[in-house]
């Protein structure tokens, strides 16, 4: 998958925006619940510790916890490069229903 093509698959979500944060895309709806890397390589999705054990067990090529402490509440990185299009976007999907 393409920045591009996460990108529209974000905005396609409804009450979606983009906005910047820090060097990263952000998407939220009434919180952020995705963030594209300025490369365009990776993105942060904001899952429940369950869902991010799911996706984490499930594609550990694509899905790993964030390095830090908001790795430990559920951020979680996915590489878009070769990522399965159909889980990137149920895990996105996932992140946008935990921010609205």
């Amino acid at each position: 998958m393409t920045a591009e093509e996460f990108r529209a698959l974000a905005l396609a979500l409804p009450g979606t925006a983009e906005a910047p944060h820090v060097d990263r895309a952000a998407f939220k709806v009434k919180r952020i619940y995705a963030t594209l890397s300025k490369a365009g390589d990776s993105v942060n999705l904001n899952l429940s510790p369950e869902e991010q054990a799911h996706y984490s067990h499930m594609l550990p090529q694509v899905f790993a916890p964030v390095p830090n402490a908001w790795g430990a509440r559920g951020w979680t990185r996915a590489i878009l490069q070769g990522a399965d299009a159909q889980a990137l976007a149920g895990a996105l999907r996932a992140a946008w229903h935990r921010a609205g």
